[in-house]
């Protein structure tokens, strides 16, 4: 059994999700159970909510109002195209119940002026509950019998709202009770990706791209075969398409490459995604809506063979380097790297203080700080004196910047990024993270990093640079 998780643009309008019917009921002619599906809000509703809450907020109902208006349509439409009779009757009652919902709680934002958390999340929300309630019953009128699922019976998540972190124990359990007498009874459970609730029942999101991350619970809880996540790209790709004009497809890479892209910012998979995948050694499968003909990109806990090409650096023989460490001897004095990712907007922190000289105790006082204005960090690099952080959320920079400088003496640079290069051959290789830097040397390099795991190095750039470095890393590596 799989679980098949399908993007906004998979679902984007009705052509996209009779894509999206066919691919399911392929599945379900193929396996004895299953699959589950998870689905994402129409492409560029859930932008659009958050505009709707943002201008209800300020009072400016003329803008946020004919914006409901606009979505209710587009939801409405869609329904009438791929749902008939008494369901359809149905769906347009319940779709109705939701944008009334919205219109009044936008309406209620104008008269508080604000727009906390928790309400922010309720309005996020109705993206993927109108989504999941569409696919659900175009499904069942196609012919492949489906159940909405209330995602908010589910995924339990704390309150941290906006940015909510999943209760495992208490989704697993609750992803048995709920979907499994449906898929027992030869159904499909269809619920939307992103959404959850706490323990108190209190409507909860996952963060951005968080979707995927139902998904993979929704794999973990049923004990799925395969996560599947439907996008509109053939698979991980070695670059940024929208950076370097021809990144090749990775076929197969392994869970912890694939982790260390995507939280270095390939888009394509929601970082989060990983973890309940390798909790349960699940594989997770890449794939294009549009072309379900297609291979896509595979991610196993351990990689078979290599991709694009890579098993002929696995197929050569042991060598002694002359230092007592045998190592293998890549093709032509190079190794393959798996690929690049990249993540803008970033801000350096620098930090310097007399006290860390032979001192004990002041990086714990720094991080302290991060950890009270729940910012986290995305790389580090110190010196006896010094110690310089990025990050990417800077809602809370300078109160962070003001806590520090009462020990410290801080600086911040704006408008860098990072550029991460990776592969599990870096281990094997060294040379390689020494060739990395070498074909940026045309580049000023603000930071350098390379983890213990010896996975991936990452420099910090600025970010006027990045499209030029990554171009000239895939051109190295890759072409």
């Amino acid at each position: 059994m799989v679980v098949q998780k399908f993007g906004g643009t998979s679902v984007a309008d009705p052509t996209a999700i009779r894509r999206l019917i066919e691919i399911v009921r392929t599945a379900r002619a193929r396996d004895a159970r299953g699959p589950a599906v998870v689905v994402s809000a129409m492409s560029r509703v859930t932008d659009a909510l958050l505009a709707i809450a943002a201008a209800g907020g300020a009072d400016r109902l003329n803008e946020a109002l004919p914006r409901v208006e606009e979505l209710r349509e587009r939801h409405l439409a869609a329904a009438r195209d791929l749902v008939a009779g008494p369901a359809q009757v149905a769906l347009l009652a319940q779709i109705g119940d939701h944008f009334d919902q919205l219109t009044g709680i936008v309406r209620a934002l104008a008269v508080l002026r604000e727009v906390s958390p928790r309400t922010l999340d309720v309005v996020a929300s109705m993206g993927e509950l109108l989504s999941s309630r569409l696919i659900a019953a175009a499904l069942t009128s196609a012919g492949v019998p489906a159940e909405w699922v209330d995602a908010r019976s589910v995924i339990v998540t704390n309150d941290e709202h906006t940015r909510a972190t999943p209760l495992t124990d208490e989704t697993y359990a609750a992803v048995r009770r709920v979907a499994g007498p449906i898929l027992d009874s030869g159904r499909v459970p269809v619920l939307g990706g992103f959404i959850g609730a706490t323990l108190e029942g209190h409507t909860s999101t996952l963060g951005r791209g968080g979707s995927d991350y139902s998904g993979a619970l929704v794999g973990a809880g049923i004990g799925a075969s395969e996560i599947q996540i439907w996008t509109d790209v053939d698979g991980m790709l070695t670059a940024d398409p929208r950076i370097v004009k021809s990144p090749r497809l990775v076929s197969q890479l392994s869970f912890a490459e694939a982790a260390e892209l995507a939280y270095f910012g390939a888009k394509v998979l929601h970082p989060s995604t990983i973890l309940p995948a390798v909790e349960h050694n699940i594989p997770v499968r890449i794939l294009n809506s549009s072309k379900p003909d297609g291979t896509g990109t595979l991610i196993t806990a351990n990689r078979s063979n290599g991709s694009y090409e890579r098993e002929e650096y696995y197929i050569q023989p042991a060598v002694e380097d002359g230092s007592g460490v045998t190592r293998r001897a890549p093709p032509n004095g190079i190794g393959r790297l798996t690929g690049l990712a990249s993540k803008r907007d970033v801000t350096v922190i620098d930090i310097t203080s007399s006290r860390m000289l032979m001192a004990y105790g002041f990086l714990r006082r720094v991080f302290e700080v991060f950890e009270r204005y729940r910012t986290a960090v995305d790389m580090v690099t110190t010196s006896e004196v010094s110690v310089s952080i990025t990050v990417d959320d800077r809602r809370h920079l300078d109160a962070i910047v003001e806590a520090i400088s009462e020990f410290s003496e801080v600086s911040v640079e704006r408008e860098m990024a990072l550029l991460c290069a990776v592969g599990d051959v870096l281990r094997d290789v060294p040379e390689l993270a020494a060739k990395v830097v070498r074909v940026l040397e045309e580049v000023p390099l603000r930071m350098i990093s390379q983890a213990a795991s010896r996975r991936n190095i990452t420099v910090v750039l600025r970010q006027v640079d990045l499209p030029y470095a990554m171009e000239r890393l895939h051109e190295e590596f890759f072409t």
